[in-house]
């Protein structure tokens, strides 16, 4: 399992920030920048790397892009972490 995207994505303190604010809702590029003192090109990039490596998806409701969290990767990486505890059983 291929998971260089994700621990690229998941080694930047800004876009963990991102996927604990999207843990608790979905939000749009503009809710998420307006907790950050960075610019909504930004942000944007961030979600886009996050995106990337599949750990957000996003959906399109009207004019604005929702962003929620894609769990299914995070299962992925965690049944991998724990794989290494079985084997040492």
């Amino acid at each position: 399992m291929p998971f260089n995207d994700s621990f690229k994505a998941l080694s930047d303190p800004t876009r963990r920030r991102i996927l604990e604010m999207l843990k608790k809702s979905d939000l749009s590029v503009n809710e998420i920048a307006a907790e950050f003192d960075i610019s909504q090109p930004s942000i944007s990039r961030h979600l886009s790397i996050l995106k990337n490596a599949d750990l957000v998806s996003d959906e399109r409701k009207g004019q604005r892009i929702i962003y929620s969290l894609n769990t299914s990767v995070f299962e992925s990486l965690m049944g991998w972490f724990i794989s290494f505890k079985e084997k040492g059983e």
